[in-house]
This record gives C-alpha cells, sequence and structure tokens, in this order.
C-alpha cells in the first residue's frame, strides 16, 4: 500500500474548494485500495481584510472580475448544479456575503490537534454555502464546533486569544512564496502540486504517476 500526503491550500470562502475536496473524497474512494491517504489543510484568505460588515456576493464578483451581476448570478447557477450532484449543500450560495477567514482558519488549525481538520472544513463550508452565515462572526464559527463534537469552551478560548494566528500567516507565506495564486491547491508527498478543482478521474490519473514515480 502506498503511502500519500496531500497538503491542501484552500480557503472556507471558495466554493471551488468545497467542490474540489468533495472530487477528491471520490478519487481517494476509488484508489483504496492501492493508496492511503494523509489529509492536512492549509490557509488561504481570498478576501484578507477584516475591517467592515461584508458586502453581497454578486456585485462584489462583479467588481472583482468585471462581468456583469447577471453573468456571475449564472456561474453561480452552474456551481450549485455540481455541488448538488456531489452531494454539498450550496443552497444559499447566491445570497451570502463576502466574509473574511482568518478566524476560521485558526479554528481549523486547532480542530487538526484533535483529528478534525476536515470535519471543521466542511461545517464552514456548509455554514456559508449551504446557510450564508456570517463566518467571520465568532458565535456562529463555535455552532460549526459544536456540531462535530468538539469543545465549544475551548474554541472561544482560541477565539479571544491569538492561538493559531502565526501558524495561519506562516501557511499563507509558505504557500504564497511556493508560486500557489489560487485555490484549492493540492500538494502532493511535498514535491507535486495539482491546481484547481479536478475531476475525481483527472485526480485518479494524476496521484496514480505520482504514486508510479520513483522515490
Amino acid at each position: 500500500m502506498k503511502h500519500v500526503t496531500i497538503d491542501i491550500v484552500s480557503d472556507i470562502a471558495c466554493p471551488w474548494c468545497a467542490i474540489g475536496y468533495a472530487r477528491l473524497e471520490k478519487a481517494m474512494e476509488e484508489l483504496k485500495n492501492e493508496m492511503d491517504f494523509a489529509i492536512e489543510w492549509h490557509a488561504f484568505e481570498l478576501n484578507p481584510d477584516p475591517s467592515g460588515d461584508g458586502e453581497p456576493i454578486l456585485p462584489a464578483l462583479s467588481r472583482k472580475y468585471g462581468r456583469s451581476e447577471d453573468e456571475m448570478r449564472a456561474n453561480q447557477a452552474q456551481m450549485i448544479d455540481v455541488a448538488h450532484s456531489l452531494g454539498l449543500n450550496f443552497e444559499k450560495l447566491q445570497e451570502r456575503y463576502t466574509r473574511n477567514t482568518f478566524d476560521a482558519h485558526r479554528l481549523v488549525k486547532w480542530a487538526g490537534q484533535h483529528n478534525k481538520q476536515t470535519a471543521m472544513k466542511q461545517a464552514f463550508f456548509e455554514a456559508y454555502f449551504g446557510r450564508a452565515e456570517n463566518i467571520a462572526q465568532a458565535d456562529i464559527l463555535v455552532q460549526c464546533v459544536e456540531k462535530i463534537g468538539l469543545n465549544s469552551s475551548e474554541a472561544r478560548e482560541v477565539l479571544t486569544s491569538n492561538r493559531y494566528a502565526d501558524d495561519v500567516r506562516q501557511d499563507e507565506a509558505k504557500y504564497q512564496q511556493a508560486g500557489v495564486s489560487a485555490v484549492p491547491a493540492y500538494i502532493v508527498d511535498g514535491k507535486y502540486m495539482i491546481s484547481g478543482a479536478q475531476e475525481p478521474e483527472t485526480l485518479v490519473k494524476a496521484l496514480r504517476e505520482i504514486a508510479a514515480e520513483p522515490v
């Protein structure tokens, strides 16, 4: 059995990161008799400005990409269909606001100490894309913590401190220096980068090719 490590660089505010992981799960399921996987999540912030109350996502995306709101609405609707086909809840994708995710990333780091990084990330994805909740707000983050069975009091202690802040910033600096400018990005065995929310069959092929490389 080949052991494969996958470092996933992503943001909780990135719909393609949620879709990409759901596709990766399918690929890993297909490869479960050939490889065993160790996953670690790393931070990336699409909206690093923590100030303000956020703004409705459609005008924000329209301005960012220089396209009309109608175009962005159609684009988001396609994404909802893709997510639905993978069993993801993206019901409120078009109703969310732009949010800073720094504190959420800190809690993903903390959840890693309890072997629940992936569950934490998925709970945040569902809160943001499925329910359009404010994932910059401590109460919302703690509700997600409770949903995955972790200690809410300990989570609040993390949020009211600076714990894991340096870890998040180090992640961001490390992967920017490594050339990651868009997410999701998967670094396999510390050497090979796969960019974007690739289809499961593409991931299976890439992972098999990487596994076949001489050590």
